[in-house]
């Protein structure tokens, strides 16, 4: 059945990318949960054998990885972390990706570059000059949005994105105080240069957080999600909560669908948080039973996370 399922979406996957489409004329998603330890354990072997699983197809593409790179952090609570971006690097070269860059602009921190250095991302990824595109400088070209759920009719997204054959997303599993919480929909915010709308990215919180993520996700849809919930973050997110062991991976070629899991693990209800109710109706998965699971199940792997009292209604 996981074959089927994974056939039918590889061989829709450009369609879906190139249109909106409402859930009854979706194929079912596959999504795939692995259970991962630490930082310490051989993420690069999990991770590739999770990707040859899914069969993400990037021969001879050009990939772009958009981590969560917020603001410096020693705990590794707030960012996405190297030795993810690093094998999901090596596991989509292994797979004849012609090319493969990380690209953010950090919403919170101007200094992009000490970022890297807290995190010590040259450590694990190497020489960063054709490896790391700073977003938040890069130059643009204003598109329209595929919706109009905000009050923004077009966005100013670099060059460097909208050139990608093939866009990952690769957050970090927390809780956010504004939304609920934060995973790959949300991650995409990073795309929009600061230097266009400032720190941090007032503009798109002016127009509506959820809005805006269903507008600059219908305009530039992440092929492909990874999300680092081996160590997230629960309480106060997306940088004021605290550690939270969650000791998951999480993978899928449909981003609501990666979402919709991730809540589930964190002991949410998907249809409860605004923005991915919003995203079903038009990019993705969100039902169970629209996902095919693959690897752990959500039960075993389930461990609920604090929430701030004003999203105690999100709770399963």
């Amino acid at each position: 059945m996981a074959e089927r399922f994974i056939a039918a979406k590889r061989l829709e996957m450009s369609y879906s990318n190139t249109r909106l489409v409402p859930p009854f004329h979706r194929s079912p998603s596959s999504v795939a949960i692995r259970a991962v330890s630490s930082y310490e354990a051989d993420v690069e072997a999990i991770l590739w054998e999770t990707l040859k699983e899914l069969e993400p197809p990037v021969r001879a593409k050009s990939v772009l990885i958009k981590p969560n790179f917020v603001e410096p952090n020693l705990e590794g609570t707030i960012n996405t972390h190297p030795v993810v971006i690093r094998a999901a690097r090596e596991a989509f070269l292994r797979m004849g990706a012609k090319s493969v860059v990380i690209a953010e602009g950090p919403g919170h921190e101007r200094d992009t570059e000490g970022i890297l250095e807290v995190l010590r991302v040259r450590d694990y990824l190497g020489p960063l000059e054709r490896r790391f595109v700073d977003l938040n400088t890069d130059e643009v070209s204003q598109v329209s949005t595929r919706t109009h759920a905000s009050k923004l009719k077009s966005l100013c997204l670099p060059k460097t994105v909208l050139a990608a054959d093939f866009v990952v997303s690769m957050p970090k599993m927390k809780t956010h105080h504004w939304v609920g919480v934060t995973l790959s929909l949300k991650n995409m915010f990073g795309i929009v240069p600061g230097n266009c709308y400032g720190w941090p990215k007032n503009v798109l919180h002016w127009a509506g957080i959820s809005k805006s993520i269903l507008d600059i996700n219908s305009t530039v849809r992440p092929d492909f999600a990874i999300v680092d919930g081996i160590l997230g973050m629960e309480g106060n997110g997306p940088i004021q909560g605290t550690p939270k062991a969650c000791g998951v991976l999480v993978a899928g070629d449909d981003a609501v669908a990666v979402d919709a899991t991730c809540a589930r693990i964190m002991g949410l209800v998907p249809a409860r948080i605004d923005y991915l109710k919003r995203a079903s109706l038009l990019l993705g998965n969100m039902d169970e039973e629209r996902i095919e699971q693959l690897g752990e199940t959500i039960s075993s792997t389930r461990k609920p996370f604090e929430m701030l009292p004003a999203f105690q209604s999100l709770r399963a």
